[in-house]
Order: C-alpha cells, then sequence, then structure tokens
C-alpha cells in the first residue's frame, strides 16, 4: 500500500521529490557538500520522524546517509523494512516515538519531521524531543506541514479528501494546521530558529509539486540551533 503510486499514498509520491531536493539542498548548504556528487550526504546520521513505509528513508539512504526510520506502528515499520530490504539498502527501522529516542539518547546530524507535526497530540513536547535529537550545534531540523488557513482547508481537507479523493476522508484535522508563526515560536522554545522558509505548490502544467514563496497551504521548514 504504502509503494503503490497509485494507492492511498500516491500524494506523498508525487511530492516526494520536490521534498527529496529540498533535503538534500539544505543539508548539503549546511554541511559543505556538493549536492551534485555521488553521495552528498554520506556521514551525516538521519531520524525520519513518523517514517510510514519508508518513502524518504529509502531515497536518503541512496544519498549516502545513515538512516534511522521512526515509526510508532509496528505495521509500517515491518512494511518499510520489507521493502528495504527487497531494494537492499541497509536502513534501520524502529517501532517508536521521537520521545523514545530522546529518552534513549539517541543523536543524529538532522531529524526529519515531514507531514507529522499536524497529527501530534502535543506540539511542544514533540518539538522537544526531536530538538534533544540533535548531535550539535550545526545538526538541523527539516519540517514540512499546512497552514491553518481557510485555502488550506477547502484544498487540503475539502479539495483533496472530499472531491479528488487524493487522501481518505478524516486524513487531516484543519485546527491541527500549524502556522509559520506559531513554528517559529514553538522551535524557538526549543531552542531552534527557522533559517529557511518555502513553500509547496502544485502546478498543473507540468503536474508537479514546486518550492514556491507561497506558504498558504503546504510549506518546508530548516531550523537550527540559535
Amino acid at each position: 500500500m504504502w509503494w503503490d503510486t497509485q494507492g492511498p499514498f500516491r500524494p506523498l509520491h508525487q511530492i516526494n521529490p520536490v521534498r527529496l531536493r529540498y533535503i538534500r539542498d539544505r543539508l548539503c548548504a549546511q554541511f559543505a557538500r556538493d549536492p551534485n556528487s555521488t553521495a552528498p550526504l554520506r556521514g551525516l546520521r538521519i531520524a525520519d520522524i513518523g517514517c510510514g513505509g519508508g518513502l524518504l528513508c529509502e531515497p536518503m539512504r541512496r544519498l549516502g546517509a545513515e538512516v534511522v526510520g521512526v515509526d510508532p506502528s509496528e505495521e509500517n515499520v515491518e512494511i518499510a523494512r520489507q521493502h528495504a530490504t527487497e531494494a537492499a539498502l541497509e536502513i534501520d527501522y524502529v517501532q517508536a516515538t521521537a520521545e523514545d529516542l530522546a529518552a534513549w539518547g539517541e543523536k543524529f546530524d538532522a531529524v526529519l519531521n515531514m507531514e507529522v507535526i499536524e497529527h501530534v497530540s502535543d506540539v511542544q513536547s514533540f518539538v522537544a524531543a526531536c530538538a534533544a535529537l540533535l548531535r550539535a550545534d550545526d545538526s538541523a531540523m527539516l519540517l514540512a506541514t499546512l497552514n491553518r488557513t481557510l485555502k488550506a482547508y477547502f484544498l487540503a481537507i475539502v479539495g483533496a479528501e472530499y472531491v479528488l479523493g487524493w487522501l481518505p476522508k478524516g486524513t487531516h484535522d484543519w485546527n491541527r494546521f500549524v502556522r509559520p508563526s506559531e513554528l517559529r515560536a514553538t522551535l524557538a522554545k526549543a531552542g531552534l530558529k527557522i533559517t529557511d522558509l518555502k513553500g509547496i505548490t502544485y502546478m498543473p502544467l507540468p503536474r508537479e509539486w514546486q518550492l514556491s514563496a507561497n506558504l498558504d497551504v503546504n510549506y518546508l521548514a530548516f531550523a537550527t540551533r540559535t
């Protein structure tokens, strides 16, 4: 199901290329790497929180990173492990939460929170746990989420879930969408600051997602220690 490009996770497959380019380019800039090299993320230890079936973990591993995929769902972890094995990719998948990893003393060069923060019950506690996973002053957190605007409600919920059927109904709760100002304040309390903010916009022609300055619906954030 996770790896069916025409299945219920089709939107993630469609948005993955722009997310991957953003992650690669921002991390390469942060750690002085060449994004066009064969394995630009080699030597970096990355945690993908809420990894699901591993849609981000596998390309991160192919870019050279040491990857730990973390998800509270045993089913998701098993699907991700099986697919990585079939792809001959060495990825450490763990059934756990960010809070668990922080309690275990795990440390990373980068933490990915892609389409996760709008689903957690206590955003501040979650972000604090993720911040505790960062290894050093130059470590970074990357986040993708949805802005709490009327436009996001109509496009991401009414449009994507009820009209177009891109997502199962009930996938999102608009009240949990996070405004950039709220995200900035939450990260600041955890000792992090946003150094880059980009929107992700769907372009009907050429039918792909692209980075933009429009933060009204989907957006990406790159944060480092203050």
